[in-house]
């Protein structure tokens, strides 16, 4: 049998913090054959994209490897000097990091980005290099590539700016692709197009992936064989299908039962309507020339109707730019809009902002990033009873009360609460994110893709606390998600979103079991 392409044998990484040493990987082996796909998962903060960084040796000058070997083609890349692991990166060995639009440069053009590879590593000249980068765009099936050549990062969606990183990857034809978390942004539809690309490419170039992923659904469809790591440490690994369907260790079966599940709270359809909006319209205007005439508009809610009934959660499903957000933020009346709507007894669009002040109370957010929508400069406490004091709604003596019980409400320990967000981790820090929407009271909360950048296993348990305080204070949700497997598990309605017009509406199960629009179908197919 052929010697594997890569081997980790034993790697241990340590960071060092003054006399602090923290261990982030223990005496982790895994093998990656050629022309083969291998899945390294784990919940965050378990030392998957460590390992992946040792190997190109992209940790910062704190880590250091006190144990192991990282081989490649029989080469130890540990031991390779500087110039040499420069001639590895990137040619024989490429990766696609997880956040695409902070790897990329914000103040170069697409064909600059691709151009500074191919000069690095082939020495070619300016036109061939341009020729190169078209074909590179063009193979990553970016439409109009010529066109694109020019655009900025921040000109492109999430999907396209992935498939620019892919193609920068590639540049090279590298043996080993290493992808860490190519997918966890990007909408089901477009999770599916690029994992069928890295697929087709990794055909045409023979070369192996190490794809590093807490999304089991795409470990099971693209994986040819698995890794599960905690805790720094591999603890199963195995070929996809049996690993699937006989877990040995405890943590695993852990991992593949952590698919969010369950279903909605029990509601009855007798409940009154609660929130509803009439032909809502968002139209942003553009303007060009010295006068700034408008001479069109972006049409990113046109008209929109639904209804929510007291107590239920009405999902809204759609690929990103299909309107989601700007429905749930014109709903709020916290951007500007047309169109009617009521909330309980009270037509919105008739009042202006500060007839609204008192009524926001009773209409609360939580937010898509946990870390972007708290202050870093605000402790916990200071965070959630910051709405406290702006509605004057508790003396001062009885806010570190009310502050208390609302943490209690959402699995946090009260004692906590005279820490800062990055203290805490990503299902922590969206805890305190409800917390603070909740300590107002609210009967209406809007969530806005609250658990996209979590783990399957803190999704679960979101989604849980989410159902146990709809169900203790009768909440109405609007849920917006581009998670189909989410929505099932927590909204009564759907209503499938797609250039800012609603396609297809009503009940969860209906539209699950029988969708009447293509588009809807396609969605459907990409998540289950």
């Amino acid at each position: 049998m052929s010697s594997p392409l890569l081997s980790v044998k034993n790697l241990s990484v340590d960071f060092t913090q003054g006399d602090r040493v923290t261990h982030a990987v223990s005496n982790a082996s895994l093998e990656l054959n050629k022309g083969e796909t291998l899945a390294l998962v784990g919940e965050s903060g378990s030392g998957k994209s460590v390992t992946a960084h040792s190997i190109l040796r992209l940790l910062p000058a704190s880590s250091s490897h006190p144990d192991g070997n990282i081989e490649f083609e029989g080469e130890n890349l540990l031991q390779m000097s500087e110039a040499k692991i420069r001639g590895v990166r990137g040619n024989r060995i490429g990766m696609i990091f997880q956040e695409p639009m902070s790897s990329l440069n914000p103040l170069h053009t697409i064909e600059k980005q691709i151009n500074e590879v191919l000069f690095v590593h082939q020495g070619l000249g300016r036109k061939q290099a341009r020729e190169r980068t078209l074909e590179l765009l063009e193979m990553v099936e970016i439409q109009n590539a010529k066109k694109r050549l020019g655009a900025f990062p921040h000109e492109l969606s999430g999907g396209q700016r992935q498939r620019v990183m892919i193609a920068m990857a590639l540049a090279n034809k590298p043996d080993l692709l290493i992808a860490d978390e190519p997918t966890t942004a990007l909408d089901v539809t477009v999770q599916a197009q690029v994992l069928q690309l890295l697929r087709q490419l990794q055909e045409q170039f023979k070369m192996a992936i190490l794809l590093i992923t807490h999304d089991l659904g795409i470990v099971r469809k693209h994986a040819d064989r698995v890794a599960v790591m905690t805790q720094g440490k591999i603890i199963e690994t195995g070929n996809t299908e049996e690993l699937f369907l006989h877990p040995q260790h405890s943590y695993t079966k852990i991992l593949l039962e952590s698919e969010p599940g369950g279903q909605p709270v029990t509601v009855t359809d007798s409940a009154t309507y609660f929130v509803s909006t009439r032909n809502l319209k968002v139209w942003f205007p553009i303007q060009k020339g010295v006068l700034k005439r408008t001479v069109d508009h972006v049409k990113a809610v046109d008209g929109v109707s639904l209804e929510i009934r007291k107590g239920h959660s009405l999902g809204v499903v759609g690929e990103s730019g299909s309107g989601k957000s700007t429905l749930g933020l014109a709903l709020l009346r916290l951007i500007k809009s047309e169109g009617e709507i009521q909330f309980g007894d009270v037509y919105l669009d008739a009042l202006n902002q500060k007839q609204i002040t008192p009524i926001r109370k009773a209409m609360q957010i939580v937010f898509q990033d946990p870390f972007g929508s708290l202050s870093p400069r605000m402790t916990v406490e200071q965070i959630v009873s910051e709405g406290l004091e702006i509605h004057k709604l508790e003396k001062e003596e009885n806010r570190e009360e009310q502050i208390v019980q609302v943490l209690k409400e959402v699995d946090l320990d009260p004692e906590l609460r005279h820490r800062y967000p990055h203290e805490f981790s990503g299902g922590q820090r969206q805890r305190i994110a409800i917390a603070r929407a909740l300590v107002l009271k609210p009967s209406f909360l809007v969530l806005d893709e609250p658990t996209s950048s979590l783990d399957r296993s803190v999704q679960s348990q979101v989604l849980e606390l989410l159902r146990n305080l709809q169900k203790k204070h009768n909440l109405t949700y609007l849920f917006i998600s581009h998670d189909l497997k989410i929505i099932q598990a927590l909204c009564h309605d759907i209503i499938v979103m797609k250039d800012g017009i609603a396609l297809e509406a009503g009940p969860t199960a209906k539209i699950m079991n029988n969708p009447q629009n293509p588009y809807t179908k396609a969605l459907l197919k990409a998540a289950f």
